[in-house]
């Protein structure tokens, strides 16, 4: 199998903002230094790798490796807006409709309990990631907004989630702000920050046997026998009867090693600005209870604070040269108008990463060949997800439930259609929508 280039200079350069100034430090990791033989080798430590790792061991796994291109949390894990959400981007009911009743159902339920399994993994291993359940909001824009999750919120109870739906007022007062019709509350969510989580993960996978491997990137797999062969960018090799490839858009697998696994995602850039710490005065009345938001809008944007009080806002797009200045003076307009105490206040830290999409806007389980699994495409998804399905992974690849049991059926990579499209779409339609200021 050909060897890739290496990671392009623009992607390796980009940054963490916030997270990488706020996080808690990684645990000290090194490259691969020799060939080494493991039971499961995983690609990708991010929080499905990491997670998928944890797990393992936890089953009994004997020897368990992530293989890691960058750092802990590279890519999207460490990048998001860190909002722990139940279930998935889609209404509750499209889950039954797009996989079946089986499959739908049992997948709703598992992405209903992430958000519990990840606040239980951060309270038994003491991460540091400034964890805050107090339920997110999704918070209406106009009567079509206040349709939608009005909609939403009578198909969750339906499924027996007790969510609740908030009025004008009372969305206002949780806020701190009076642009919303209306909003619907999950309790079982709330906010993290995500590097640190992603890297917490990593300790607690450390901590409990498993080897985590940083700047190997993995530019070959071939089989050998009943085994794989995992070749890296340094020469050294990992031999593993298992492999789980947990890569998503920021790859730690070369692009010529199973190639379908790209041309299945989209991606959709998402960015993020902070602020400088608020006022205590604008403290106090912006999202006093620790809420994380977001909207309805079609080109949405996310609002929370971080644990020193700096407010996190961010929306659809990529900080490229060409489009940086757009996005960010839509940021600042935003703020205003969202807050309007807040006019002029200053941005510390500006970042953005990739969201992977699928076609049908929910994850992909395959598998690439008897003993070679692959879970990615989280839409926007991936902290409560990416954690429980990994878990899900973990007890599949033990034995402890078979592959008919997972909450995602196995299915066969195949592309998604007009990818290239739909990626110059995501970009160049939310460039020109905040470049005029358009936020609904």
């Amino acid at each position: 199998m050909p060897t890739a280039a290496p990671m392009p200079a623009q992607i390796a350069a980009m940054s963490h903002g916030l997270w990488g100034h706020s996080a808690a430090p990684a645990p000290e990791t090194q490259p691969l230094q020799r060939d080494i033989a493991v039971d499961v080798a995983v690609v990708g430590a991010g929080f499905t790798g990491l997670s998928t790792a944890l797990h393992l061991r936890e089953e009994g796994a004997a020897g368990v490796a992530v293989l890691e291109a960058a750092d802990i949390g590279f890519g999207a894990s460490g990048r998001n807006v860190g909002l722990v959400n139940a279930g998935a981007w889609i209404p509750p009911d499209e889950l039954p409709r797009r996989l079946g009743q089986t499959y739908g159902r049992r997948l709703l339920q598992t992405l209903g309990a992430g958000p519990d399994l990840v606040f239980d993994i951060i309270g038994r291993h003491r991460i540091d990631c400034a964890a805050v359940r107090h339920g997110n909001l999704h918070c209406a824009l106009g009567a079509g907004g206040l349709a939608n999750i009005r909609e939403r919120a009578r198909q969750w109870t339906a499924h027996g989630v007790a969510v609740r739906l908030i009025d004008a007022a009372e969305t206002a007062r949780l806020v701190g702000s009076d642009v919303y019709s209306g909003a619907l509350l999950d309790p079982r969510t709330g906010t993290i920050e995500p590097l640190g989580y992603v890297r917490g993960l990593a300790r607690a996978a450390i901590a409990s046997g498993a080897a985590v491997y940083t700047q190997t990137a993995v530019t070959g797999a071939r089989a050998d026998g009943a085994l794989w062969r995992l070749s890296t960018a340094r020469g050294h090799s990992v031999t593993a009867r298992q492999v789980v490839v947990a890569t998503n858009t920021a790859q730690s697998l070369a692009p010529d090693a199973w190639p379908q696994l790209q041309q299945e995602l989209a991606r959709l850039p998402y960015f993020n600005v902070a602020t400088e710490p608020l006022p205590p005065a604008s403290r106090q009345k912006i999202l006093p209870g620790g809420h994380g938001v977001w909207d309805t809008a079609t080109i949405l944007s996310s609002w929370r604070l971080d644990a020193g009080g700096r407010l996190v806002c961010g929306s659809v797009g990529a900080l490229t040269p060409g489009a940086r200045n757009a996005h960010l003076q839509w940021a600042r307009r935003a703020i205003a108008r969202q807050f309007p105490a807040l006019g002029g206040i200053a941005i510390e830290h500006q970042w953005y990463g990739w969201i992977d999409t699928t076609a049908h806007h929910l994850p992909h389980l395959h598998r690439l060949a008897g003993n070679v699994w692959s879970l990615s495409g989280y839409n926007g998804r991936g902290i409560a997800p990416g954690t429980i399905l990994g878990r899900e992974l973990a007890w599949m690849l033990r034995g402890k439930i078979q592959p008919q049991d997972m909450s995602l059926p196995v299915t066969a990579l195949g592309p998604i259609r007009f990818k290239r499209l739909r990626e110059t779409f995501y970009q160049s339609g939310a460039a020109a929508a905040h470049a005029v200021g358009q936020r609904w």
